[in-house]
């Protein structure tokens, strides 16, 4: 019993130690940081959106598609503030493609009720260099 006294109290004080936080990037780093190592292409219009894989919402910034191994960032052009992690994107298109002209609607994740919606820009794509 007493080899197990100081195994308690060693627990004890491990649980009571505050965890350490993992620091969230800000927004633009969070982004910069998925960006990294790729390279901008000309902005588009449109992209088809059944090609899509993934999709992340960056907070207050932007919405990250991903197509193959290209990243296609969107930053929207109204609504960009109601962006955070607790949204799920609704996109309704007439086409198979979605476009700068076209709104997302922001719902929550949890109760499913709509929370606003987001105009879309410009496309951009980033791609990796390619290796020599």
């Amino acid at each position: 019993m007493r080899s197990l006294v100081p195994v308690l109290i060693a627990a004890t004080a491990l649980a009571a130690t505050p965890a350490v936080a993992k620091e969230k990037l800000a927004p633009e780093a969070q982004l910069a940081k998925l960006l990294e190592g790729r390279t901008a292409g000309e902005p588009q219009d449109c992209i088809t959106l059944s090609s899509v894989s993934d999709s992340q919402v960056i907070d207050k910034t932007a919405i990250v598609y991903r197509i193959g191994g290209t990243l296609w960032v969107n930053r929207p052009t109204t609504g960009a503030e109601s962006l955070n992690d607790d949204v799920v994107l609704v996109t309704k298109l007439s086409t198979g493609r979605l476009c700068s002209i076209d709104t997302v609607e922001l719902h929550d994740r949890t109760s499913h009720f709509y929370r606003g919606f987001v105009g879309l820009g410009k496309f951009v794509p980033y791609r990796r260099a390619a290796s020599d």
